[in-house]
C-alpha cells in the first residue's frame, strides 16, 4: 500500500512495549508522529529513540504523541529500551510497536525491497488530529533523522492549519511568514494587522500571526 500526503492514515491494532493499542484511540485528538526502525539493538536507532525521549516536553507542548515501530517483538523492545535509557541518559515512555509479521510496516509502505527485503527503512509520518497524513520523510537505514527538523515541520503544519500563511525556506518558529496567494494584497491588512511587506506581487510577508 502506498501512502500519500492528504491520505487518511490507516488505523491498526498492535502489541507494543507498553501493551496493546488501537492507533486511533492512542492518538485521540492529538497530532501524531509514527516512525520506523530497521531493527532492535541497532546503533543509529538507539540514538534516535533516545533523542525522541529527551524531546518529550517539546512534543507535549505541541500536543503530539509519538510511536516508534520495529519488526522485532515487544519483549525484545523492552530489553532494548533498557539499553537506550542507559546509553542515552533518558527515559523512553512512548510505545514501540512490535511488528514481527510486518503488518504495520506493509500498511504504511515502510519496506522498500531494493533497500532491504525484510527491514523497514527510516520512514516518518506526521499525522494531524483528523488522521490525515501531513508529512512523509524517508531516510536510508544508515542516516539518523534530524528531530529538530521534525519539530520545525510540526510548528509549520500547526501554524498553516490555522492561518492563511506558508513558511519560507529554513523558517523557524517566531520568524516572518508568507501570505498565501489566494489572499489579495488589499485584503492583507484586515487579515494580518501586524503589518506586511510586498516584496513581489506574489511574495508578501507578515509577522507570524500567533506570536
Amino acid at each position: 500500500m502506498s501512502i500519500r500526503l492528504g491520505d487518511t492514515a490507516p488505523n491498526f491494532k498492535a502489541t507494543t512495549s507498553i501493551g496493546d493499542i488501537d492507533f486511533y484511540e492512542y492518538l485521540g485528538d492529538s497530532w501524531g508522529v509514527l516512525f520506523s526502525h530497521p531493527a532492535d539493538y541497532t546503533p543509529v536507532c538507539t540514538t534516535e529513540l533516545g533523542r525522541t525521549a529527551s524531546l518529550k516536553s517539546e512534543f507535549d507542548k505541541r500536543n503530539v504523541k509519538v510511536l516508534a515501530l520495529s519488526v522485532d517483538t515487544a519483549e525484545s523492545h523492552k530489553g532494548w529500551i533498557s539499553d537506550i535509557n542507559e546509553t542515552q541518559n533518558t527515559d523512553v515512555d512512548f510505545p514501540i510497536i512490535a511488528d514481527p509479521d510486518r503488518t504495520v510496516a506493509n500498511l504504511y509502505d515502510m519496506i522498500h525491497p531494493n533497500a532491504s527485503e525484510t527491514l523497514t527503512v527510516r520512514s516518518l509520518f506526521i499525522i494531524s488530529p483528523d488522521k490525515k497524513v501531513k508529512l512523509i520523510i524517508t531516510y536510508p537505514a544508515s542516516t539518523g533523522r534530524n528531530f529538530n527538523e521534525v519539530l520545525r515541520v510540526i510548528d509549520s503544519l500547526q501554524l498553516t492549519a490555522n492561518y492563511s500563511v506558508a513558511t519560507p525556506a529554513d523558517w523557524q518558529d517566531g520568524e516572518d511568514v508568507i501570505v498565501v496567494n489566494s489572499i489579495k494584497t488589499e485584503d492583507i491588512p484586515s487579515k494580518f494587522p501586524k503589518g506586511h511587506q510586498v516584496i513581489k506581487p506574489y511574495l508578501r510577508t507578515t509577522p507570524q500571526p500567533n506570536k
